[in-house]
C-alpha cells in the first residue's frame, strides 16, 4: 500500500489493505449539488467586493476563512469562517477551512478552495482523512459547484502560493490564517502588505447594514427571544439542581442549535453575585430563589448574524424592594440612552445619557463621595466603581461587530440609518464592596436590547421581550403557569 503522508489520520485508525483501497476507488454514484443553489443573499456580495477593491486600487487583496484550531489532541473546535470572509462571499459552513478569497488588482474576485475529493482519481482522502474527508466531516463543493454557489471564479487552493511569486502589491488580512500568514511572510513575498488599514476597511464595510442584513439580525433576535422563554421554563428544574446555571445555559443553547448555527458567543448565566462578573461563562453555580439571574445570550443564524440580549430575572418570580430599586435605575438609564438614538447623533451619546442617570441615582442613594456632576467629569468617573464597562456596541456578524474600525468612523463617529447596535447599561454591586449597604451587595443587573437606526430614530428589534419590572414578573408567571 502506498504511503500517503498528507492524510490526516488518527493513531487508532485501522490499516487499509491494498484490496480495500482498490475496492473503495470505484462504483460511486454522481451526487451533484442542485444547479440552482446559491448562497443566501447572493445578490449582495458583488457590491461589497467592489467597494473593498476600490479602496485599494492596483493591489491584490487576500481575505482568508481561517484554519481549524486544536481543542484536544486530534479533536478540533467547530470551525466558523472569519466574519470578513463570510461578509464578502456568503460562505458560512464548516467546510470553508483554509479557503481564501482573492480580489485581483483589476477587481476580479477569485475563490481559492480545497475542492471535493475525486473518488475516481485514486485519492483516499474522502474516506481516510479525518479533517477533510467527506466520510468524516461531510461533503465539499467542487470547483464548478462553488462557482455556481457564489458567482465567483474558483481556483484550487494548491495554486495560492503562486500569488506571492510576482511583483503585484499583495495585501493580506493577517491574524486569521497562520498558514497564509507564514506564506505571506516568506522572503519571496516581499510585496505582501500587512498594515492595519485593510482590517479597518473590512470592518468599516460592515458598519451600515443593508435591508437583508437587518432581516437576518431580526431573525436572530426572534430566535433569541424564544430561547429566553425556554430558559425561564427551565427554571423549576434548574432551581433544584446543584449547577442550575448549567441547566439554564443548556435550555438556551438547545434553541440556538435547533434554529441557527449555535450561539453567537458564550452564553452568560449568572446567578446572585456571579452577575457582578461581567463576562461570567463558567455557569456552574446553583440558583437561589432569593437572588436574581442575569442571562446574556444570542442565537447566531446560519448566515452568522447574531443577536445580543440580556435580561435580569427574579428567581422567585418577584423582585424584592432592593432588587427592584436597582433594576428600575438600570432601566431608566437604558431608556435615556435609547432616546438619544437617531441618524447624526454621536455614537457615544447613548452611553453618556445612560451614565448620567446612573450617577444621579447613585448620588441620590448616598453612595458617591462627590456630587453626581463631579463624578461624571472626565477627570473623575467615580460612579464607574459600580458600572465599569461601556453601554453598548455595534452588532452584526460579530457580537462586537466592526471592532477594528477606526475610532473616527465608529467610537468617535455618528450614527447612520442602517446601523445596528446594543444599548446595555448595568449596575454591578460587588458582594465585598464596603461602600454599599448590605442589602445591595451582590446584586448585578444588566438590561440589553438590540436596535436598528432608522430614518427618524431607532427601532427596538428585541421589543418582544419585556423590559419593565412588572412586565418581567408577569411574563415569567405566564411561562411558568
Amino acid at each position: 500500500m502506498a504511503d500517503q503522508p498528507t492524510l490526516n489520520t488518527g493513531s487508532h485508525d485501522l490499516p487499509v489493505t491494498p484490496a480495500l483501497e482498490a475496492y473503495m476507488a470505484g462504483q460511486w454514484a454522481a451526487t451533484p449539488l442542485p444547479a440552482d443553489e446559491r448562497v443566501p443573499g447572493y445578490a449582495r456580495f458583488p457590491g461589497r467586493r467592489g467597494r473593498i477593491a476600490a479602496a485599494f486600487p492596483g493591489e491584490r487583496l487576500l481575505v482568508p476563512a481561517g484554519q481549524l484550531k486544536v481543542r484536544s489532541n486530534d479533536c478540533d473546535y467547530r470551525f466558523r469562517p472569519d466574519s470578513a470572509y463570510a461578509h464578502l462571499t456568503g460562505l458560512t459552513g464548516e467546510e470553508q477551512v483554509g479557503h481564501v478569497l482573492v480580489v485581483e488588482p483589476d477587481g476580479e474576485p477569485v475563490l481559492y478552495l480545497r475542492p471535493r475529493s475525486d473518488r475516481a482519481g485514486g485519492s483516499a482522502e474522502f474516506y481516510r482523512d479525518r479533517r477533510y474527508g467527506e466520510f468524516w466531516v461531510g461533503r465539499r463543493a467542487d470547483l464548478g459547484e462553488a462557482a455556481r454557489l457564489t458567482g465567483l471564479r474558483t481556483a484550487h487552493l494548491d495554486d495560492l502560493p503562486k500569488l506571492f511569486t510576482g511583483s503585484v502589491p499583495t495585501r493580506v488580512l493577517t491574524g486569521v490564517d497562520p498558514v497564509l500568514d507564514a506564506l505571506a511572510g516568506r522572503p519571496s513575498a516581499e510585496r505582501a502588505l500587512h498594515d492595519g488599514r485593510f482590517a479597518a476597511a473590512l470592518a468599516e464595510l460592515r458598519l451600515v447594514k443593508d435591508a437583508w442584513e437587518v432581516e437576518q439580525l431580526q431573525l436572530s433576535v426572534d430566535h433569541t427571544t424564544a430561547g429566553f422563554a425556554d430558559a425561564v421554563r427551565a427554571l423549576p428544574a434548574a432551581l433544584r439542581h446543584h449547577r442550575g446555571e448549567r441547566l439554564v445555559e443548556g435550555a438556551f443553547n438547545a434553541r440556538a442549535r435547533a434554529e441557527g448555527n449555535g450561539t453567537g458567543y458564550e452564553t452568560i448565566v449568572a446567578s446572585g453575585a456571579h452577575a457582578c462578573v461581567l463576562h461570567w461563562i463558567r455557569n456552574d453555580g446553583p440558583l437561589d430563589p432569593a437572588k436574581l439571574l442575569l442571562l446574556d445570550a444570542g442565537v447566531e443564524t446560519d448566515t452568522l448574524y447574531t443577536a445580543d440580549i440580556t435580561r435580569t430575572l427574579p428567581l422567585s418570580g418577584t423582585f424584592t424592594p432592593a432588587q427592584r430599586d436597582v433594576y428600575d435605575l438600570v432601566l431608566a438609564a437604558q431608556s435615556a440612552g435609547i432616546a438619544t438614538l437617531r441618524p447624526g447623533a454621536s455614537f457615544r451619546e447613548f452611553h453618556r445619557a445612560g451614565m448620567r442617570v446612573i450617577a444621579e441615582g447613585l448620588a441620590e442613594w448616598g453612595l458617591l463621595p462627590v456630587p453626581a456632576e463631579e463624578a461624571l467629569h472626565e477627570d473623575s468617573g467615580l460612579y464607574r466603581r459600580y458600572t465599569l464597562c461601556g453601554s453598548g456596541h455595534m452588532l452584526g456578524l460579530d457580537v462586537h461587530d466592526c471592532a477594528k474600525a477606526r475610532a473616527e468612523t465608529y467610537l468617535d463617529g455618528v450614527l447612520e440609518e442602517g446601523m445596528v447596535l446594543t444599548v446595555e447599561p448595568g449596575l454591578y454591586l460587588q458582594p465585598d464592596d464596603l461602600t454599599l449597604p448590605p442589602e445591595l451587595r451582590g446584586i448585578g443587573v444588566r438590561i440589553e436590547d438590540d436596535l436598528v437606526i432608522t430614518a427618524d430614530g431607532a427601532r427596538l428589534m428585541s421589543g418582544a421581550l419585556p423590559r419593565e419590572a412588572a412586565a418581567v414578573e408577569s411574563w415569567m408567571a405566564d411561562l411558568l403557569g
